[in-house]
């Protein structure tokens, strides 16, 4: 195996790989870290990186596996955490000079997950201001002078550019898909509750998710697989059998699913070459996607997104508010003003709004497979802004699972992402659809 390139192998790759003794997981680290060297300068995915510690880790899990030890599906593969996952062995600063130093004491639950499965916890990546709009410092590898998309900037920023082939981000609007769709590699954002978020910085209950970053569809299952679980610190999860991600998403759905295509009442926001893409796309698709028009009054939808999370925001970054307000970026004190000022029959209406909402796409998708929609309103846009959420908040406030696939470009040549959208609970099933439609496309 050529070890000039092993930064770029997959993460199911990789970790066939070190399983089969043709690589050390000593070897994988020590291409990453070079490539991080190479292109971390332009790129500056990384707000805490150890390169011994990392190094350390993998000989670690090397040796393990040269014991005969039990390894895990991960084993040996590194990937990067987003900082806003508390660490016990490394900072959690959550992108605000408010948490400037902080040393958790413990590990997030998905982070101690990762550990069990033989992961190499390679460092933290940039996040935006307490996981909000205030940009990082990332730049999106594929054009330094556009946002890679936030909040979760720098794990999707560090996947795509070859530093690491997986890594941990979190959702409560766009922050997974966004970024993902932007640097032009696979993000998935699964149901609300699946994954637990203890020790993730706490920002809406209703709305906060985990989601993740590879550069294929097994990638992503393979990391979700290994997160999903019952964690009674976190209300709402609960216990349920294992869900066989990997083995789903690679099989070969019954019969060729049928996508109802949504613009949703937001599709005046979009770029000027996402409707001919879009178009197109569908088109090709034929007799498997048709149009589906929701009513305008959706529009409210988003609305009710913004008071829920405004609201639940205030509520838990009221202790930033009081000792060190002066301190936080104008956006953000802008939101928290906003929240402290919801009241609280607005807020139970917004939250009472949700179970319509579900009721109504469970009956859409029992007849359709996936929703297809743009990721975002276009391809990534300059550094000013880390670009619109739109196209992710409905979603995000029903809780569903979402995918956004790297498979069209926009006239600029920067990545144009497709996102589908399945069931509440349907995820594993999303993803099927997802390699279906990645074949499809792939083949013209």
């Amino acid at each position: 195996m050529d070890a000039t390139r092993l930064e770029w192998l997959s993460a199911a790759d990789a970790a066939r790989a070190i399983r089969e003794g043709s690589i050390s997981s000593e070897q994988l680290v020590d291409a990453c870290l070079a490539r991080i060297e190479a292109v971390e300068p332009a790129v500056q995915a990384w707000q805490f990186l150890d390169p011994a510690y990392a190094r350390e880790q993998a000989r670690a899990r090397d040796l393990d596996r040269m014991m005969g030890r039990s390894i895990g599906a991960l084993h040996g593969v590194p990937v990067g955490i987003k900082d806003v996952f508390d660490t016990g062995d490394m900072p959690t600063e959550d992108g605000t000079v408010l948490h400037a130093g902080r040393m958790p004491e413990r590990d997030a639950t998905v982070v101690a997950m990762l550990r069990a499965a033989g992961a190499v916890i390679m460092g933290k990546t940039v996040t935006t201001e307490c996981a909000t709009y205030m940009p990082g410092k990332t730049r999106n590898p594929h054009n330094p002078e556009h946002t890679p998309g936030g909040s979760s900037s720098g794990s999707a920023a560090a996947v795509a550019a070859g530093m690491v082939p997986l890594a941990l981000g979190s959702q409560t609007n766009g922050s997974v898909i966004r970024p993902a769709a932007f640097c032009g590699v696979y993000g998935f954002k699964p149901t609300h509750g699946l994954i637990p978020r203890h020790g993730v910085l706490k920002l809406s209950r209703t709305l906060d998710q985990i989601g993740m970053f590879g550069r294929t569809l097994e990638d992503v299952a393979l990391l979700a697989e290994q997160l999903t679980g019952h964690d009674e610190r976190d209300p709402d999860t609960r216990p349920r059998a294992q869900i066989p991600f990997v083995a789903t998403a690679a099989s070969e759905p019954p019969l060729p699913p049928k996508l109802a295509f949504i613009k949703t009442p937001v599709w005046d926001r979009v770029d000027a070459d996402t409707p001919e893409a879009f178009a197109e796309l569908v088109a090709a698709l034929g007799s498997h996607c048709a149009e589906h028009v929701l009513p305008d009054s959706l529009r409210d939808a988003w609305d009710w997104h913004r008071t829920i999370m405004e609201a639940e925001m205030a509520w838990n970054l009221d202790l930033e508010w009081e000792k060190g307000r002066d301190r936080l970026s104008e956006s953000l004190r802008a939101q928290l003003a906003r929240g402290r000022a919801v009241g609280a029959l607005d807020y139970q209406k917004a939250l009472g709004r949700i179970a319509n909402l579900n009721e109504g796409f469970a009956e859409l998708l029992a007849v359709h497979d996936a929703v297809l929609t743009p990721s975002a309103p276009g391809t990534a846009p300059r550094l000013e802004a880390t670009g619109d959420p739109a196209f992710c908040t409905l979603w995000t406030l029903c809780g569903m699972p979402a995918v956004t696939l790297p498979l069209m470009n926009g006239a600029n040549g920067l990545p144009l992402g497709v996102q589908l959208v399945g069931a509440r609970g349907d995820d594993a099933r999303l993803l099927r659809t997802a390699r279906w439609l990645v074949a499809q496309v792939q083949a013209g």
